[in-house]
């Protein structure tokens, strides 16, 4: 078996008073689809916000392939490929759709300070390579047609995928979605589950997924991480968690 491509151990998060996150501990192998759940208030965005450098961890252990991230600003854990999105969607949305995209890429094609004001070959080069990932991966998430719209203009689902598109565009090693179903319709979830499968099957994305819509969960996922007041409850493949008395009760409660 591959090691681990993410390492979370004992990980704990106070605001004060408040322990949002306490003790949890998983890792994440590469290629695997892995999706944290549990109520609203359970700690699961905390998790997301310490992995990707938003918030630095009271205590415990983050690892990027053997390499510690945990306390990191998020600037230095994107660029070691660990990329996300947001529970309301953040967009540039008075940029063009290609030029969300053509943004995105801004540490992947760095030409000469000043190539620009001169118009140098390299950065004619750099600009049309831009052009051309940014077209194939609109083609991908099938929004090619609205590449020149204003990206705010674009209906709610087709702002997910954009979002989705400006994670990819920059090769991560590892994709974090937050609740990427909310909102949608129930044809678009069905169309999601598809789309985060073939990232993974395609183009060899480990993904990390919190969401609500247990359907796109359970389709989707390979094992689940259960969270309740901030505390693991409950770690497996779907099938296991489905059938876990502990999710069953913090979900449905009890008589």
């Amino acid at each position: 078996m591959s090691a681990p491509i993410l390492t979370v151990k004992d990980l704990s998060m106070r605001f004060g008073g408040l322990l949002a996150v306490d003790g949890i501990s998983f890792d994440v192998s590469p290629k695997e689809i892995f999706a944290i759940i549990g109520p609203n208030g359970a700690g699961k965005t905390t998790v997301f916000n310490c992995i990707s450098g938003f918030y630095k961890p009271t205590t415990g252990a983050i690892a990027l392939n053997g390499k510690s991230i945990a306390g990191h600003p998020s600037h230095h854990v994107a660029n070691e490929g660990v990329v996300r999105t947001f529970q309301n969607v953040r967009l540039f949305k008075s940029m063009t759709v290609l030029e969300n995209l053509l943004v995105a890429q801004h540490r992947q094609h760095r030409p000469p300070p000043l190539s620009g004001l001169f118009n140098t070959r390299g950065y004619r080069e750099s600009e049309q390579l831009k052009i051309h990932n940014a077209l194939k991966w609109l083609d991908v998430m099938e929004l090619r047609q609205y590449a020149n719209r204003e990206a705010g203009n674009l209906a709610y689902g087709h702002q997910r995928r954009l979002e989705i598109a400006r994670c990819m565009i920059t090769g991560p090693r590892l994709l974090m979605l937050d609740e990427p179903a909310a909102g949608l319709n129930p044809q678009e979830k069905k169309d999601l589950q598809q789309l985060i499968d073939r990232l993974r099957r395609e183009y060899g994305v480990t993904v990390l997924l919190i969401e609500h819509d247990m359907g796109l969960v359970m389709g989707v996922s390979e094992r689940i991480l259960v969270m309740e007041y901030g505390r693991p409850i409950a770690l497996g493949t779907p099938e296991a968690v489905r059938n876990d008395e502990r999710v069953i009760k913090a979900y449905l409660g009890e008589a």
